[in-house]
């Protein structure tokens, strides 16, 4: 019976290279290592591939093309798409370029709580995430370059928009530094003073949120 299946970058991934043609799990996994998808989608393991085809499969978006035997590898099943599933893949695929939502990355999640390291150690951790940044885009530099004698720039794309977050990020992170070496931002340490935390828990609550 086919089952809902949420989109994930994972799963939009596999039903994308499946457009390809068929393939089995680690033609996938080789294939979106040898693209460079690797560095954009979280591909995990083999055994989290594996829970995502499988996951794919109950929904009847794949289908089992046929088992490969041999010899020197272990038995591998070949996957292809379903026609709900080629519809599907492009639906995901023009939702998620044309769509922006929260995805919840950690770097903001951290800066929210950076009262608890304190304005010295976040400088000295800003810092080096500015360091980090700088390598990033050196690295990126060099594969945009070298891809670019090879390959399309559509080819290249992602390249292109990691870039763009990285630079964006550093002239960021070097004006939250600049600010705090000059004391320009000011740092709120009562927020997390023990009253002031019990005096928010303990009060009313609003409709809708009582546990």
């Amino acid at each position: 019976m086919e089952q809902r299946f949420n989109a994930s970058p994972l799963a939009l991934a596999v039903l994308c290279l499946l457009r390809v043609g068929p393939l089995h799990p680690y033609g996938i996994q080789r294939l979106m290592k040898e693209w460079g998808k690797d560095k954009v989608v979280n591909v995990g393991n083999r055994a989290t591939l594996y829970r995502t085809i499988n996951r794919l499969y109950e929904a009847g978006l794949v289908e089992v093309r046929q088992t490969e035997r041999d010899h020197l590898y272990p038995e591998r099943t070949v996957y292809e798409l379903t026609e709900q599933g080629r519809r599907v893949g492009l639906e995901w695929l023009a939702e998620m370029v044309s769509v922006p939502r929260n995805e919840f990355p950690e770097f903001p999640a951290a800066l929210s709580f950076a009262m608890v390291l304190g304005p010295d150690v976040t400088l000295a951790r800003l810092e080096q995430r500015a360091e980090r940044l700088l390598e990033s885009l050196a690295s990126l530099d060099a594969d945009l370059d070298a891809g670019s004698a090879t390959l399309p720039r559509v080819a290249l794309i992602e390249d292109e928009y990691r870039r763009a977050i990285a630079a964006a990020e550093l002239s960021w992170v070097r004006s939250v530094v600049d600010d705090l070496r000059s004391g320009a931002l000011s740092w709120a340490e009562d927020i997390l003073d023990p009253d002031a935390v019990r005096a928010v828990v303990s009060g009313p609550t609003a409709p809708g949120d009582e546990r």
